[in-house]
């Protein structure tokens, strides 16, 4: 039997089901319509539609937003907080910052636990790992009995200094689980081992919130994939850009709150090093947001300062994605000052955008676009047909109207905005953080990404784009491009140059036990095991650290020493040699390596293709003809040149005027502005 591995990425309108053939590495494509009430029907009904046998599956990824969305909706279970007495209010106070310093009336949200089940034991220990105070176990005791009669469903415990001595922490959750038996409870010894309490708090009450919500859903869809025939762990996609078992989101299911972004920011930057262009930026466009990653020398920029909502970070590492409302859904509209917007509302998966026909009657960017010729009349192999009637009264009661513009000047005048929004997502990715567009390859995909990503480009002034073979489902693709991967730290706070290596080793060494431990369990082998160990290191006296890369047996600080002095002049621009320098923390990225199947190669024959039809479309207020290709008819070495149109089951590209498109030998879209342009 033909063995396939199966990913499946929830997307705010579609869920993109994607098939590889392990022995040809083909891959063929399903999209099914979200069910936002219960994201795995949908996936379901993805997989029934395109005819796999979860029997024959050798793995099964996904990459769900139920964590993120249960966050953003506060749609979540009853969840308390456990703390030393005298700092139940940490998460309040946090760092007494607000996202938008001078708006007076824009308060910060309410943390996820209410102060009245945020609770308190006497405990103590010192900044050292002293114990000057036992835990109080009678008060621990009345307070477990109080959450059980609340009927609380998880709990966080956040204890002063737990994280250089977590021995209070592991008796509180002991007496937890005699009090109250199965209940979620998260210790922030174990979730983030740190010395900085808001982070370590916060990311702890966020792991306790989401754990109801999501064992439950990875439990449902365990059992439904196994009901099916489906033998193997289910794979999830976490924000770290690796993939993690059920076994693990037991203990740290914050880790999926990002976990849907991440896959396609693996798959761009994948595509981008197969085309040969180290750098790239990930542009995402999907029906209700757009996603801008970024790879630099075939790496992804991580980061630990992310956060679903502003004031309650989650310290897990992330890829860092910069999201922002805009897709093919975003909602036209006039501002105050009579200026015209694009999103960040959307028309959603239901209604949709007015050309749906499902009662819309505001002009979207799909809308827009089907005026402007650029779409065609059916979406997603025609499953789905637009109506240019809708989509054009739209426009024109939106935009055209208001605005004193005609029909196709309106159309374009909503795309112009959406491109700068987008536009400027870029920049603050980039150019912000001291990287040139102008040295990176732009990997156009999602629904509606490759629609916009030449325009996008050309606003940048990235030389080339990149569309991918299957641009709709690329996100699910990313989530078979993955290994397990989990991120082990640990308190190492000392002064570089006077800590004995054995003993930053030894640290090193526990945290690997650790590490390897919970791959054995998840079932990998000793052979497909890959530590990689990083120092966090500062000058003395800052807060911020900076992670360098440490060998695999430290036998001097010395190397470390120099290593932080050339990262920080790399990222900072400059160097203090006479400074002393700390060490703040180790940490060890465990990966356990999963064989993946090659992409199909094919030869590449210099030829032209034919375009199956002609339409008018326009490009900066004028109507041209434009080829209209179908994609399925493209051979490698493919040429040909703007404006035309390439249709295919799960996306439009548009190629404007002024541009030239090559087809690659992995069936890639190269498209190339003109110098003149």
């Amino acid at each position: 039997m033909t063995k396939s591995r199966v990913a499946v990425d929830v997307g705010g309108t579609f869920t993109d089901v994607c098939i590889m053939d392990e022995d040809t590495g083909e891959i063929r494509i399903e999209k099914t319509p979200s069910t936002p009430d219960d994201p795995m029907r949908a996936i379901m009904n993805g997989v029934a539609d395109s005819k796999v046998n979860l029997a024959d599956v050798t793995m099964f990824s996904h990459g769900t937003t139920v964590a993120t969305n249960a966050l953003i909706t506060r749609k979540l279970p009853r969840t308390a907080m456990i703390c030393t007495e005298g700092f139940r209010d940490v998460v309040e106070i946090r760092r007494s910052n607000k996202e938008d310093l001078w708006d007076t009336y824009k308060d910060v949200a309410k943390p996820y636990i209410p102060r009245r089940d945020r609770l308190t034991v006497k405990e103590r220990i010192d900044a050292e790992g002293k114990i000057l105070q036992e835990l109080d176990e009678k008060e621990a005791r009345k307070v477990a009995e109080i959450l059980k009669k609340r009927d609380v469903k998880a709990i966080a415990v956040c204890f002063i200094n737990s994280y250089v001595n977590g021995q209070n922490e592991r008796r509180m959750k002991e007496i937890l689980a005699e009090v109250m038996p199965g209940v979620h409870v998260s210790i922030s010894s174990q979730i983030m081992p740190e010395i900085f309490e808001h982070e370590r708090f916060s990311t702890t009450m966020v792991n306790a919130a989401v754990s109801p919500v999501v064992v439950d859903y990875v439990s449902r869809l365990s059992d439904k994939l196994q009901e099916g025939g489906y033998t193997r762990d289910l794979l999830l996609l976490h924000t770290g850009g690796g993939v993690m078992t059920p076994a693990s989101v037991k203990d740290f299911a914050a880790r999926l709150a990002g976990s849907g972004i991440a896959a396609g920011a693996i798959a761009s930057r994948f595509i981008g090093n197969l085309c040969g262009f180290e750098n790239s930026i990930g542009f995402d466009m999907g029906g209700t947001s757009t996603d801008v990653s970024l790879a630099h020398h075939g790496e992804p920029i991580m980061t630990k300062d992310w956060y679903i909502e502003f004031g309650y970070p989650i310290r897990f590492p992330s890829i860092e994605v910069l999201t922002i409302g805009a897709g093919g859904g975003s909602l036209a509209w006039k501002d105050e000052g009579g200026s015209l917007r694009n999103g960040p509302q959307s028309a959603g998966a239901y209604p949709g955008p007015a050309c749906y026909a499902n009662g819309n009657e505001v002009a979207t960017n799909s809308d827009a676009n089907l005026v402007l010729g650029r779409l065609g009349t059916s979406l997603a192999g025609g499953e789905i047909t637009l109506d240019p009637k809708l989509a054009e009264a739209a426009v024109r009661d939106t935009v055209a109207e208001p605005f004193g513009m005609e029909l196709h000047e309106a159309a374009e005048a909503i795309i112009d905005v959406a491109n700068a929004n987008m536009a400027n997502a870029v920049r603050l990715l980039s150019i912000t953080r001291g990287h040139d567009p102008r040295d990176f390859a732009l990997v156009a995909f999602g629904g509606a990404g490759a629609l916009h990503g030449a325009e996008v480009a050309k606003e940048l002034s990235i030389p080339v784009v990149i569309v991918p073979p299957n641009p709709g489902v690329t996100s699910a693709m990313g989530c078979l491009l993955v290994d397990i991967q989990h991120d082990f730290s640990d308190s190492f706070m000392a002064d570089a140059a006077s800590t004995d290596p054995k003993d930053l080793e030894a640290a090193f060494q526990k945290i690997e036990a650790e590490a390897v431990e919970r791959l054995r369990h998840e079932g990998v082998a000793p052979e497909n095991t890959v530590l990689q160990r990083t120092t966090e290191m500062m000058y003395q006296g800052q807060w911020r650290s900076l992670a360098v890369s440490t060998p695999s047996k430290v036998t001097s600080t010395e190397d470390l020493i120099a290593g932080f002095h050339e990262q920080h002049e790399r990222e900072y621009n400059f160097r203090r040699e006479d400074a002393p320098v700390s060490i703040f923390r180790v940490g060890v990225k465990a990966t356990g390596v999963v064989p993946k199947a090659e992409l199909p190669k094919y030869e590449v024959v210099e030829n032209t293709p034919k375009p199956a039809t002609q339409r008018d479309v326009w490009f900066d207020g004028k109507c041209c003809k434009a080829d209209v290709y179908d994609r399925e008819d493209f051979k490698a070495g493919a040429q040909f040149s703007g404006p035309a149109i390439v249709e295919q089951v799960d996306s439009t590209v548009v190629v404007p005027p002024n541009t030239t498109a090559t087809v690659d030998q992995y069936m890639n879209i190269l498209i190339r502005w003109r110098a003149e342009a």
